[in-house]
């Protein structure tokens, strides 16, 4: 009890300090998963909104392939871009492993499909209720792509910031194509995981801390946005 009380000060002492690593390790975590997230949400959101409005042969099977991409195995999503990333891959040119641009790709990947998903469903309720007016404007699918994303994009924000607590939390992929590099590609899921494997549990404690802040942070936005999003409507 003594040893896990003493851990838990030494953990108090680093988020009160504020330790210089631990402050690159979380920076370096936040600015890397909303990279990702922006990244992902330039095809993922028009890309679930086309798939809210559009019916055509085959459409049943995209939504479940996106459907089921939610559930990409992270360490297969890494392993295939360490594969492309490596230098006798097609992308080793652009030397992106072992960096940060290696993680934010990383985190994008596994994110994408989360965001076509979620979008996908939150617009298509919305296109119910707005298709006939829009057609009755004689709206193409242009502009009712676009009108959705207007409309639902309280409703998108949510979409975004789950995006963002999964690309927070993810240990797996970021690990195989950062190598864990310390000051570098060190995020707080493959620090904590580290050093947890080291002994070092105060470090580990205090970033699982400010890991577990953020999640809470980003589901409280989100019931926030939730019901912002009910009210407009």
């Amino acid at each position: 009890m003594t040893d896990l009380g003493a851990t838990f000060n030494a953990a108090w002492r680093l988020l009160a300090g504020p330790d210089p690593a631990l402050a690159g390790i979380v920076g370096l975590s936040l600015q890397t998963s909303l990279l990702a997230v922006l990244l992902a949400a330039i095809p993922g959101l028009p890309l679930g909104a086309w798939l809210a409005v559009h019916r055509f042969p085959g459409r049943g099977a995209v939504v479940a392939f996106a459907n089921a991409m939610m559930g990409l195995p992270p360490v297969v999503a890494g392993l295939v871009l360490y594969l492309l990333l490596s230098r006798s891959g097609p992308l080793g040119g652009f030397g992106l492993l072992f960096t940060p641009g290696a993680l934010v790709l990383a985190q994008a990947v596994l994110v994408a499909p989360i965001l076509v998903a979620l979008s996908r469903q939150a617009l298509e309720a919305l296109w119910e209720e707005y298709e006939e007016q829009l057609r009755s404007f004689g709206a193409g699918p242009g502009r009712a792509v676009r009108t959705l994303l207007w409309e639902g994009r309280f409703a998108l924000m949510t979409v975004l910031l789950a995006g963002f607590g999964r690309a927070a939390a993810e240990v797996g992929a970021v690990m195989i194509v950062g190598g864990n590099i310390e000051g570098y590609t060190r995020t707080m899921t493959t620090a904590i995981a580290l050093e947890t494997s080291k002994g070092d549990l105060p470090l580990a404690l205090a970033l699982g801390g400010v890991l577990l802040a953020v999640v809470m942070l980003v589901n409280g936005l989100a019931q926030v946005l939730r019901g912002a999003a009910q009210q407009g409507r």
